[in-house]
């Protein structure tokens, strides 16, 4: 009894002395700005992650947009959960991956076009919240002028936030992000054979 005691009450000192440092660091955050938020690494769940942020925040009734680089015509459950819904914009850039479509120039050209209604979200006071899905890539196989993008990504909206997800996000989109999360890969299913998975993978 006496041990469990003793143990009770040093767990209450350390909770107390969380609680000062962390109400401390909530008293000294007063800026309220539009955030650049980088979802990037090998692991599953970047765009996962961007998803569950915009589902956030629908539900706060904010007014979001989303452009997702590189997803092909398969049936997505993001796609389906909010494409008709009246808060947030929609576009797909539909191609497919690299290496299925295997054209570079065509992959150039429908970049450059999807990009124009990424340009229309970022220079929208009204939108509150951008996804750029797989952005990342777009820069890394030099389909979009990497200037342009952060240009347009700087230029933006003072309260606006925007998420980009992708894997190998460059050092200059790292730089000018607020919060960067990269998502590491310990196990992944496909790689012992498992199919992708309904409602998991896509």
């Amino acid at each position: 009894m006496a041990d469990s005691t003793e143990r009770n009450a040093r767990h209450k000192r350390a909770m107390q002395r969380k609680k000062e440092h962390i109400d401390g660091r909530i008293a000294e955050a007063t800026i309220d700005k539009g955030l650049l938020v980088i979802l990037t690494g090998n692991g599953k769940g970047k765009s996962s992650s961007a998803f569950g942020m915009l589902a956030r925040s629908v539900g706060h009734g904010l007014k979001c947009g989303v452009v997702q680089f590189i997803k092909g015509k398969w049936d997505c459950g993001e796609q389906k959960l909010f494409q008709d819904n009246p808060l947030v914009d929609f576009y797909v850039m539909a191609t497919g991956f690299t290496w299925e479509t295997q054209d570079r120039e065509a992959d150039i050209a429908a970049a450059q076009a999807t990009w124009k209604h990424a340009t229309e979200l970022l220079s929208d006071p009204a939108i509150d919240v951008v996804v750029l899905d797989e952005l990342t890539y777009m820069l890394t196989y030099g389909y979009l002028d990497k200037e342009m993008v952060l240009q347009a990504l700087e230029s933006r909206p003072p309260s606006q936030h925007v998420i980009v997800t992708g894997r190998n996000a460059s050092k200059e989109l790292i730089e000018i992000a607020d919060t960067v999360s990269e998502v590491g890969e310990t196990k992944h299913a496909f790689y012992d054979g498992v199919k992708v998975q309904k409602g998991i993978d896509y």
